[in-house]
């Protein structure tokens, strides 16, 4: 049977605390870029979605792939 000890000490409480602000934050900023993103494509009229070859209905989708690269 093989046990895995772990290097790594444990987070203090600070540190932990620290990089939860830091991923709300990220997350938070990850989001404002979705919604400019959408907000700008959903601003443009019909015929300039035509133009740039995009579906109104395809721009949430853009806006996320934009942003998240999913």
């Amino acid at each position: 049977m093989a046990h895995v000890i772990s290097a790594a000490a444990p987070l203090s409480l600070t540190a932990r605390i620290r990089r939860t602000v830091e991923g709300v934050l990220e997350a938070w900023a990850l989001h404002r870029e979705y919604q400019r993103t959408y907000n700008e494509l959903d601003s443009l009229t019909d015929h300039e979605l035509a133009d740039i070859g995009v579906r109104r209905s395809d721009i949430a989708d853009i806006a996320q792939q934009h942003v998240y690269g999913k």
